[in-house]
């Protein structure tokens, strides 16, 4: 697939985002109509379901201001998906396209949460993962609670990264002279 056809076919990339916010929000709502507030399920030794409202960022960061984060957090969004749309309607290759994909559910995703009940739902909880907790890493044991759409933001960026570096080492192949 060339760049133009990419340009042309970027409502393809809408509906990989709109399945992260399908396969997002039905998780929630499994979660939520099942698992009691503060309880906490063992699915694995290192692994729970939980039901934990952050009403901040990534990390609970601003989860204790008196509630304008939401609408900070809420605009952000909105500004993000503004922009993530646009840049798929420019085009380009399906990793960088995928990956804009998915940071784009995951911002809806949240989004809605923040816009019907003022925080975000999250579930899952890796804990007593590390064999050994040395200070500069014990804030990783257990890992902050997340959802299906801060996986999805992840990978994304994860794939916008891989895509970053894979251009820098083409362009590094063609200024060699041959």
């Amino acid at each position: 697939m060339n760049e133009h056809t990419a340009a042309r076919g970027w409502w393809q990339w809408l509906a990989v985002a709109a399945t992260v916010v399908i396969a997002d929000q039905l998780s929630k709502l499994v979660v939520l109509s099942s698992v009691p507030a503060g309880a906490h399920y063992p699915v694995t030794p290192f692994f729970s379901i939980i039901v934990a409202f952050n009403a901040g960022a990534a990390f609970s960061f601003l989860g204790d201001a008196a509630g304008w984060q939401r609408y900070l957090f809420s605009a952000l969004a909105i500004g993000a998906a503004i922009l993530i749309v646009w840049l798929l309607r420019r085009g380009g290759n399906r990793l960088y396209c995928c990956g804009l994909a998915l940071i784009l559910g995951g911002a809806l995703g949240n989004l809605w949460d923040r816009a019907t009940i003022g925080k975000v739902v999250d579930f899952l909880l890796f804990h007593d993962f590390l064999p050994v907790r040395p200070a500069v890493i014990a804030w990783l044991d257990p890992f902050p609670a997340f959802n299906i759409a801060d996986s999805a933001i992840t990978v994304g960026a994860a794939l916008l990264i891989l895509d970053s570096l894979r251009h820098r080492h083409q362009d590094r192949g063609e200024a060699r002279p041959t």
